[in-house]
């Protein structure tokens, strides 16, 4: 069965890093776009970043551009999303998709398929 499992949430002070990972199961990474979102209590949730099937092509959005960087490891069958800077206001779980595709497509423009659990994000002092 396909599947894909968010790690690494935690809690952490302002200012702080982590990096989440996304481990697929079942596929390889090589043939799927991947993108992280992310949703708070009581707000709709939200794309945070995405990279698309050859890695050659990322997105972000304007809240954690900058801050925020997605890479993915294909010996690992894993993508990461390295969070520097964080601030309260990314407080939220974060799961990671999945999307089969066959070219090189804007991973920010589709729907996915492949949903993890997600994995909780607090950052609070």
């Amino acid at each position: 069965q396909l599947q894909v499992v968010e790690s690494g949430g935690g809690l952490v002070q302002p200012g702080g890093s982590l990096r989440l990972s996304c481990a697929a199961s079942g596929f390889s990474l090589e043939y799927f776009a991947i993108g992280w979102f992310r949703q708070a209590p009581g707000k709709e949730r939200e794309g945070v970043s995405c990279i698309s099937y050859s890695g050659l092509t990322t997105n972000y959005s304007d809240s954690v551009k900058g801050r925020f960087t997605i890479s993915r490891d294909s010996a690992q069958n894993t993508v990461y999303l390295q969070m520097n800077s964080l601030k309260p206001e990314d407080t939220a779980v974060y799961y990671c998709a999945a999307r089969f595709v066959a070219a090189e497509i804007m991973c920010n423009t589709f729907e996915y398929d492949y949903w993890g659990q997600g994995t909780q994000v607090t950052v609070s002092s």
